[in-house]
Protein backbone atom coordinates (compact mmCIF):
# COMPACT_ATOMS: atom_id res chain seq x y z
CA UNK A 1 0.00 0.00 0.00
CA UNK A 2 1.74 3.27 -0.83
CA UNK A 3 1.40 6.29 1.30
CA UNK A 4 1.33 9.92 -0.46
CA UNK A 5 3.27 12.34 1.37
CA UNK A 6 2.40 16.29 0.98
CA UNK A 7 4.35 16.21 -1.92
CA UNK A 8 2.96 14.07 -4.76
CA UNK A 9 6.02 13.75 -6.96
CA UNK A 10 7.40 11.71 -4.17
CA UNK A 11 7.82 7.97 -4.32
CA UNK A 12 6.37 7.58 -0.88
CA UNK A 13 6.69 4.67 1.76
CA UNK A 14 5.86 1.59 1.07
CA UNK A 15 3.51 -0.24 3.98
CA UNK A 16 2.32 -4.39 4.67
CA UNK A 17 -0.60 -5.62 6.40
CA UNK A 18 0.40 -8.40 9.32
CA UNK A 19 -0.96 -9.84 11.89
CA UNK A 20 0.17 -7.34 14.40
CA UNK A 21 -1.35 -4.17 12.16
CA UNK A 22 0.22 -2.57 9.49
CA UNK A 23 4.15 -2.42 9.46
CA UNK A 24 6.42 -0.10 6.89
CA UNK A 25 8.79 -2.08 4.90
CA UNK A 26 12.32 -1.52 4.37
CA UNK A 27 14.23 -0.87 1.27
CA UNK A 28 16.90 -3.31 1.55
CA UNK A 29 18.99 -0.63 -1.15
CA UNK A 30 18.93 1.11 1.25
CA UNK A 31 20.72 -1.05 4.00
CA UNK A 32 24.39 -0.20 4.14
CA UNK A 33 26.37 -2.78 5.99
CA UNK A 34 28.94 -2.08 8.40
CA UNK A 35 31.50 -4.46 6.42
CA UNK A 36 31.10 -2.04 3.57
CA UNK A 37 32.95 0.95 5.63
CA UNK A 38 35.47 -1.86 7.13
CA UNK A 39 38.69 -2.71 4.38
CA UNK A 40 40.85 -4.76 6.93
CA UNK A 41 39.97 -7.71 9.43
CA UNK A 42 41.31 -4.85 11.96
CA UNK A 43 38.71 -2.34 10.99
CA UNK A 44 36.25 -4.59 11.23
CA UNK A 45 36.77 -5.57 14.69
CA UNK A 46 35.66 -1.90 16.28
CA UNK A 47 32.42 -1.84 14.45
CA UNK A 48 30.53 -0.12 16.94
CA UNK A 49 33.22 2.56 17.56
CA UNK A 50 32.76 3.33 13.76
CA UNK A 51 28.91 3.71 13.93
CA UNK A 52 29.80 6.53 16.87
CA UNK A 53 32.56 8.49 14.76
CA UNK A 54 29.91 8.45 11.60
CA UNK A 55 27.94 9.30 14.06
CA UNK A 56 30.04 12.06 15.88
CA UNK A 57 31.17 13.63 12.07
CA UNK A 58 27.18 14.38 10.87
CA UNK A 59 26.75 16.05 14.13
CA UNK A 60 29.78 18.03 13.81
CA UNK A 61 29.16 19.01 10.21
CA UNK A 62 25.38 20.00 11.38
CA UNK A 63 26.86 22.17 14.15
CA UNK A 64 29.31 23.52 11.55
CA UNK A 65 25.86 24.50 9.05
CA UNK A 66 23.92 25.90 11.71
CA UNK A 67 27.04 28.31 12.67
CA UNK A 68 27.36 29.16 9.59
CA UNK A 69 23.62 30.20 8.60
CA UNK A 70 23.42 32.34 11.94
CA UNK A 71 26.93 33.94 11.29
CA UNK A 72 25.73 37.42 10.50
CA UNK A 73 29.01 38.19 9.66
CA UNK A 74 29.15 36.30 7.19
CA UNK A 75 26.17 36.63 4.99
CA UNK A 76 25.50 35.41 1.71
CA UNK A 77 24.24 38.32 -0.96
CA UNK A 78 21.96 36.91 -4.23
CA UNK A 79 22.81 38.91 -7.19
CA UNK A 80 20.21 38.36 -9.84
CA UNK A 81 19.50 40.79 -11.82
CA UNK A 82 15.41 40.26 -12.05
CA UNK A 83 13.24 37.84 -10.64
CA UNK A 84 9.80 36.26 -12.06
CA UNK A 85 6.93 38.18 -9.72
CA UNK A 86 3.27 36.33 -9.49
CA UNK A 87 0.56 36.66 -6.86
CA UNK A 88 0.29 32.34 -6.76
CA UNK A 89 2.10 29.42 -6.84
CA UNK A 90 2.01 26.02 -8.48
CA UNK A 91 3.76 22.70 -7.25
CA UNK A 92 6.46 23.12 -10.73
CA UNK A 93 6.91 26.61 -10.34
CA UNK A 94 7.47 29.00 -6.84
CA UNK A 95 6.48 32.46 -7.60
CA UNK A 96 8.39 35.34 -5.58
CA UNK A 97 4.90 36.28 -3.90
CA UNK A 98 6.05 37.90 -0.89
CA UNK A 99 8.03 41.14 0.11
CA UNK A 100 10.51 39.05 2.28
CA UNK A 101 11.80 36.79 -1.03
CA UNK A 102 11.98 39.49 -2.93
CA UNK A 103 14.05 41.65 -0.92
CA UNK A 104 16.29 38.58 -0.93
CA UNK A 105 17.29 37.64 -4.25
CA UNK A 106 17.53 40.97 -5.98
CA UNK A 107 20.75 42.19 -6.23
CA UNK A 108 20.64 44.65 -3.49
CA UNK A 109 24.14 44.41 -2.13
CA UNK A 110 25.66 45.71 -5.21
CA UNK A 111 22.78 48.32 -5.66
CA UNK A 112 24.25 50.23 -2.78
CA UNK A 113 27.62 50.67 -4.67
CA UNK A 114 25.89 52.23 -7.36
CA UNK A 115 25.43 56.01 -6.56
CA UNK A 116 22.52 55.83 -9.31
CA UNK A 117 20.46 53.81 -6.65
CA UNK A 118 22.20 54.29 -3.30
CA UNK A 119 19.30 56.61 -2.79
CA UNK A 120 16.53 54.26 -4.06
CA UNK A 121 17.70 51.62 -1.65
CA UNK A 122 17.74 53.78 1.38
CA UNK A 123 14.31 55.33 0.73
CA UNK A 124 13.15 51.21 0.56
CA UNK A 125 15.06 50.40 4.03
CA UNK A 126 13.37 53.62 5.59
CA UNK A 127 9.68 52.31 4.41
CA UNK A 128 11.10 48.35 5.32
CA UNK A 129 11.65 49.96 8.84
CA UNK A 130 8.71 52.06 9.50
CA UNK A 131 5.95 49.57 9.15
CA UNK A 132 7.06 46.55 6.70
CA UNK A 133 9.57 44.64 8.95
CA UNK A 134 7.79 42.33 10.58
CA UNK A 135 6.22 41.23 7.49
CA UNK A 136 10.05 39.93 6.69
CA UNK A 137 11.19 36.43 7.00
CA UNK A 138 13.76 35.65 9.27
CA UNK A 139 16.29 35.09 6.51
CA UNK A 140 15.29 38.74 5.63
CA UNK A 141 15.68 40.71 8.72
CA UNK A 142 18.91 39.16 8.41
CA UNK A 143 19.73 40.14 5.45
CA UNK A 144 17.82 43.73 5.93
CA UNK A 145 20.41 44.41 8.48
CA UNK A 146 23.72 43.20 6.52
CA UNK A 147 22.77 45.28 4.07
CA UNK A 148 22.65 47.94 6.47
CA UNK A 149 25.52 47.51 7.95
CA UNK A 150 27.49 48.03 4.16
CA UNK A 151 25.36 51.14 3.93
CA UNK A 152 27.15 52.83 7.04
CA UNK A 153 29.72 51.35 5.40
CA UNK A 154 29.70 52.67 2.66
CA UNK A 155 28.87 56.41 4.37
CA UNK A 156 31.94 55.98 6.47
CA UNK A 157 34.10 55.45 3.81
CA UNK A 158 32.73 57.87 1.51
CA UNK A 159 31.70 60.51 3.64
CA UNK A 160 28.30 61.29 1.61
CA UNK A 161 24.68 61.20 2.47
CA UNK A 162 25.46 61.08 6.30
CA UNK A 163 22.03 63.12 7.37
CA UNK A 164 19.48 60.24 5.52
CA UNK A 165 21.25 57.52 6.94
CA UNK A 166 21.29 58.91 10.74
CA UNK A 167 17.57 59.46 9.74
CA UNK A 168 17.24 56.18 8.60
CA UNK A 169 18.86 54.18 11.80
CA UNK A 170 17.40 56.61 14.09
CA UNK A 171 13.46 55.46 12.59
CA UNK A 172 14.44 51.75 12.85
CA UNK A 173 15.76 52.47 16.39
CA UNK A 174 12.44 53.64 17.28
CA UNK A 175 10.40 51.04 15.87
CA UNK A 176 12.43 48.01 16.95
CA UNK A 177 11.65 50.03 20.61
CA UNK A 178 8.39 49.35 19.80
CA UNK A 179 8.36 46.12 17.97
CA UNK A 180 10.36 44.78 21.01
CA UNK A 181 7.89 44.86 23.20
CA UNK A 182 6.27 43.42 21.83
CA UNK A 183 8.23 40.51 21.25
CA UNK A 184 5.40 38.25 22.95
CA UNK A 185 3.42 38.69 20.14
CA UNK A 186 5.93 36.89 17.96
CA UNK A 187 6.35 40.35 15.24
CA UNK A 188 9.72 40.05 15.08
CA UNK A 189 11.51 36.51 14.49
CA UNK A 190 14.67 35.19 16.59
CA UNK A 191 15.57 35.42 20.35
CA UNK A 192 15.32 38.80 22.13
CA UNK A 193 18.74 38.79 22.86
CA UNK A 194 19.36 38.92 19.12
CA UNK A 195 17.35 41.94 18.53
CA UNK A 196 18.88 43.87 21.54
CA UNK A 197 22.39 42.99 20.26
CA UNK A 198 21.59 44.45 17.03
CA UNK A 199 19.83 47.87 18.46
CA UNK A 200 22.83 47.98 20.32
CA UNK A 201 24.93 47.94 16.89
CA UNK A 202 22.77 50.86 15.59
CA UNK A 203 23.27 52.98 18.64
CA UNK A 204 27.03 52.16 17.72
CA UNK A 205 26.67 53.11 14.20
CA UNK A 206 24.73 56.24 15.19
CA UNK A 207 27.97 57.04 17.51
CA UNK A 208 30.16 56.52 14.72
CA UNK A 209 28.27 58.81 11.88
CA UNK A 210 27.99 61.25 14.87
CA UNK A 211 31.91 61.54 15.10
CA UNK A 212 32.51 61.60 11.33
CA UNK A 213 35.07 64.11 10.13
CA UNK A 214 34.77 65.15 6.65
CA UNK A 215 37.85 65.94 5.17
CA UNK A 216 38.34 68.62 3.19
CA UNK A 217 39.30 67.92 -0.68
CA UNK A 218 42.80 68.28 -2.05
CA UNK A 219 41.76 70.07 -5.29
CA UNK A 220 43.55 72.42 -6.62
CA UNK A 221 41.31 73.63 -9.29
CA UNK A 222 38.35 76.51 -8.94
CA UNK A 223 36.51 76.16 -5.39
CA UNK A 224 32.58 77.35 -5.08
CA UNK A 225 33.42 80.64 -3.59
CA UNK A 226 35.68 81.48 -6.57
CA UNK A 227 32.92 81.07 -9.47
CA UNK A 228 30.68 84.25 -10.10
CA UNK A 229 27.54 84.75 -7.84
CA UNK A 230 25.28 83.89 -10.83
CA UNK A 231 26.66 80.25 -11.22
CA UNK A 232 26.74 79.66 -7.29
CA UNK A 233 22.70 79.99 -7.94
CA UNK A 234 22.42 78.14 -10.70
CA UNK A 235 24.24 75.76 -8.54
CA UNK A 236 21.52 76.23 -5.93
CA UNK A 237 19.07 75.48 -7.95
CA UNK A 238 20.17 71.77 -8.57
CA UNK A 239 19.30 71.35 -5.18
CA UNK A 240 16.25 69.50 -4.45
CA UNK A 241 16.18 69.72 -0.75
CA UNK A 242 15.93 72.68 1.22
CA UNK A 243 17.48 71.22 3.50
CA UNK A 244 20.94 71.22 2.09
CA UNK A 245 20.14 74.61 0.89
CA UNK A 246 20.46 75.91 4.50
CA UNK A 247 23.63 74.03 5.48
CA UNK A 248 25.03 75.52 2.40
CA UNK A 249 24.45 78.61 3.00
CA UNK A 250 25.81 78.32 6.82
CA UNK A 251 29.31 77.71 5.01
CA UNK A 252 29.89 81.59 4.32
CA UNK A 253 27.88 85.31 4.44
CA UNK A 254 27.75 85.54 0.85
CA UNK A 255 26.42 81.97 0.05
CA UNK A 256 23.59 82.70 2.82
CA UNK A 257 22.78 85.93 1.22
CA UNK A 258 21.81 83.73 -1.88
CA UNK A 259 20.25 80.99 0.15
CA UNK A 260 17.81 82.97 1.07
CA UNK A 261 16.82 83.89 -3.04
CA UNK A 262 12.97 84.03 -2.85
CA UNK A 263 12.98 82.71 -6.41
CA UNK A 264 14.90 79.87 -5.60
CA UNK A 265 12.64 78.36 -2.33
CA UNK A 266 9.91 79.42 -4.82
CA UNK A 267 10.69 77.15 -7.09
CA UNK A 268 11.65 74.01 -4.40
CA UNK A 269 7.54 74.54 -3.56
CA UNK A 270 6.32 74.16 -7.52
CA UNK A 271 8.65 71.30 -7.80
CA UNK A 272 6.86 69.16 -4.64
CA UNK A 273 4.16 69.92 -3.77
CA UNK A 274 1.05 71.13 -6.31
CA UNK A 275 -0.68 74.52 -6.53
CA UNK A 276 -3.60 73.63 -4.73
CA UNK A 277 -0.90 72.04 -1.52
CA UNK A 278 0.65 75.62 -1.81
CA UNK A 279 -2.56 77.58 -1.77
CA UNK A 280 -3.47 75.51 1.68
CA UNK A 281 -0.52 76.74 3.10
CA UNK A 282 0.14 80.35 1.67
CA UNK A 283 2.33 82.39 4.56
CA UNK A 284 2.58 86.07 3.90
CA UNK A 285 5.15 88.76 5.33
CA UNK A 286 4.57 91.93 7.06
CA UNK A 287 5.38 93.60 3.60
CA UNK A 288 2.81 91.44 1.27
CA UNK A 289 5.62 89.00 -0.14
CA UNK A 290 4.79 85.21 0.01
CA UNK A 291 6.62 83.07 2.96
CA UNK A 292 8.30 80.72 0.04
CA UNK A 293 10.99 79.49 2.75
CA UNK A 294 8.74 79.03 5.54
CA UNK A 295 5.93 77.93 2.95
CA UNK A 296 8.27 75.15 1.65
CA UNK A 297 9.20 73.52 5.33
CA UNK A 298 5.79 73.92 6.08
CA UNK A 299 4.59 71.71 3.15
CA UNK A 300 7.04 69.40 3.86
CA UNK A 301 5.76 68.49 7.39
CA UNK A 302 2.38 67.93 6.20
CA UNK A 303 2.77 66.47 2.58
CA UNK A 304 5.27 63.66 0.99
CA UNK A 305 7.84 65.72 -0.99
CA UNK A 306 8.58 64.78 -4.70
CA UNK A 307 10.77 61.58 -5.11
CA UNK A 308 13.24 61.44 -7.86
CA UNK A 309 15.74 59.39 -8.70
CA UNK A 310 18.60 57.89 -11.36
CA UNK A 311 17.54 54.24 -11.08
CA UNK A 312 14.73 52.70 -10.32
CA UNK A 313 13.29 49.30 -10.44
CA UNK A 314 10.59 48.41 -13.23
CA UNK A 315 8.52 46.04 -13.38
CA UNK A 316 6.91 44.07 -16.70
CA UNK A 317 3.35 43.28 -16.49
CA UNK A 318 3.84 41.41 -19.39
CA UNK A 319 6.34 39.05 -18.26
CA UNK A 320 5.15 39.62 -14.41
CA UNK A 321 9.42 40.40 -13.85
CA UNK A 322 10.47 42.66 -11.37
CA UNK A 323 14.16 44.19 -12.70
CA UNK A 324 16.60 47.19 -12.81
CA UNK A 325 16.42 49.84 -14.99
CA UNK A 326 20.02 49.18 -16.91
CA UNK A 327 19.53 45.37 -16.91
CA UNK A 328 17.24 43.42 -19.65
CA UNK A 329 14.84 40.59 -18.81
CA UNK A 330 13.57 38.07 -21.69
CA UNK A 331 10.36 39.64 -22.30
CA UNK A 332 8.12 38.05 -24.79
CA UNK A 333 6.03 40.82 -25.98
CA UNK A 334 6.06 42.60 -29.32
CA UNK A 335 6.36 46.05 -27.55
CA UNK A 336 8.17 45.45 -24.41
CA UNK A 337 8.67 49.34 -23.64
CA UNK A 338 5.03 49.40 -23.23
CA UNK A 339 4.55 47.02 -20.80
CA UNK A 340 7.26 48.28 -18.81
CA UNK A 341 6.53 50.65 -15.84
CA UNK A 342 8.79 52.34 -13.21
CA UNK A 343 8.46 51.52 -9.39
CA UNK A 344 8.93 54.25 -6.97
CA UNK A 345 9.94 52.55 -3.24
CA UNK A 346 6.24 52.48 -2.27
CA UNK A 347 5.27 51.18 -5.36
CA UNK A 348 7.95 47.93 -4.83
CA UNK A 349 6.10 47.73 -1.59
CA UNK A 350 2.92 47.76 -2.73
CA UNK A 351 3.48 45.26 -5.42
CA UNK A 352 3.52 42.62 -2.61
CA UNK A 353 0.19 43.26 -0.71
CA UNK A 354 -2.59 41.58 -1.92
Amino acid sequence: MPFLGQDWRSPGQCWVKTEDGWKKTVDDKNIISVESFCETEQECFNKENLLLSLGYDMAAKKRKKDIMNNNTKAPYFHREKWIYVHKGSTKERHGYCTLGEAFNRLDFCSAIKDTRRFNYVVRLLELIAKSQLPSLSGVAQKNYMNILERVVQKVLDDQQNVRPIKELLQMLYRSLCSLVQDMGKSVLVGNINMWVHRMDNILQWQQQLNNIEINRPTSTGMTLMELPASLQLNIMQRLSDGRDLVCLGQVCPELGGLAEDRLLWKRLCHYHFTDRQIRKRLMVSDKGHLEWKKMYFKLSRCYPRREQYSDTLHFCSHCHILFWKDTNHPCTANNPESCTMALSPQDFINLFKF
